[in-house]
């Protein structure tokens, strides 16, 4: 199998925008923990969140593919900072919510901007940006667990605030030529299908995927120590996704490790470590269904990002109403389901060969 050559030009962009990531997610689930608030409240400001959160991305990713010169990063994270005074000083929670859901979609569409402007047709940056979240989730839920108090956590924010305005400067170039097309270098779509169709079937992978990643058998996770644990192989995985697409090819990448991914998660319901293989291999497509969105509208990163984002609502928004309690019956639907992101995919994504000639 032939190796490629790894670009590590604007890589930091990456890595800047995992700690703004990991900010981000520490800060909001460390205002969810502190929700005490009956099921039936704690139910509606969950799903709230998910709405709020995910769905606007689409919206804000298009405003700021439009508007480059905003550090929508910046402004997210002081948003984010606001929400925390507003939840700890006041007893407006839904203003405190709705403040820090457009605040973490400010940074997550700006943090695609930089990421996929600059990674010159590479995955890997944007992969290491969007794993930054995994070790950020669980951090806010420790945090509030130990009873940290809040100014440490505003303090965090305030530490990733330089970190975006530097990412942002990333950005001078691309926004200096308004006429370019940034992620021009993305040629990963299948171009024997509509461009249209490709963005269905590239949707329907994150729905699907969002969805599976509720019927994931863990019973074995009952210590905070593996609740960390799970969370470090999700990030690890996304990470690794884009990383080895970049070495090996985004095509093998992406139908490998859903397929590897599969018997490790049916298997792994009470054995920890067989059950943590297939969630890090599971994870690694991320970067992959974003890649190919991209690659058919090279010229708004932000609103392809911002349809990941979305599926991943549309994916997870069934949860909320029911879930399947039955250990056969998640096994088969993991495998249908898995066979149905199997299809799309393979449709939907060029052939690596093609790939290597044309960069």
């Amino acid at each position: 199998m032939k190796i490629k050559q790894f670009n590590t030009k604007n890589l930091s962009t990456g890595f800047l925008y995992f700690y703004i990531h990991f900010v981000t997610e520490t800060i909001c689930f460390f205002v969810l923990a502190h929700y005490t608030e009956s099921a039936p409240v704690l139910w509606l400001l969950t799903f709230a969140f998910d709405v709020l959160a995910f769905t606007p991305q689409g919206l804000f990713g298009y405003i700021s593919d439009k508007h480059k010169k905003v550090s929508f990063g910046a402004a997210g994270l002081v948003l984010l900072g606001c929400a925390l005074l507003l939840q700890r000083f006041t007893t407006w929670t839904f203003v405190s919510l709705v403040v820090m859901c457009i605040g973490n979609a400010f940074t997550h569409v700006n943090g695609a901007e930089v990421t996929l402007r600059t990674a010159n047709g590479s995955l890997s940056h944007s992969a290491i940006f969007v794993s930054g979240g995994s070790f950020g989730i669980v951090t806010g839920k420790l945090l509030a667990a130990a009873g940290a108090p809040y100014w440490l956590v505003l303090l965090l924010a305030a530490t990733a605030i330089p970190f975006a305005i530097l990412a942002q400067m990333y950005l001078r170039d691309d926004a200096a030529s308004p006429e370019a097309v940034p992620c021009r270098a993305f040629q990963f779509h299948n171009p024997k299908i509509n461009k249209y169709l490709v963005i269905l079937l590239s949707v329907i992978v994150v729905i699907v995927r969002g969805f599976m990643a509720y019927g994931i058998p863990i019973s074995w996770k009952k210590t905070t120590l593996q609740t960390v644990i799970l969370f470090t192989f999700m990030g690890v995985g996304k990470a690794m996704g884009g990383v080895l697409a970049d070495l090996f090819g985004v095509k093998k990448v992406a139908l490998a490790s859903i397929s590897i991914a599969l018997p490790f998660l049916l298997f792994g319901n009470e054995h920890m470590f067989v059950s943590l293989t297939g969630v890090m291999f599971f994870s690694m497509t991320m970067s992959v269904t974003l890649a190919v969105l991209v690659s058919v509208m090279p010229k708004t990163p932000g609103l392809a990002f911002g349809l990941t984002t979305i599926g991943l609502f549309l994916g997870a928004a069934p949860v909320f109403f029911f879930r399947i309690t039955s250990l056969t019956a998640n096994c088969i639907m993991l495998s249908a389901l898995t066979a149905a992101c199997l299809a799309c995919m393979f449709i939907s994504i060029r052939k690596d060969e093609r790939h290597e000639q044309l960069v």
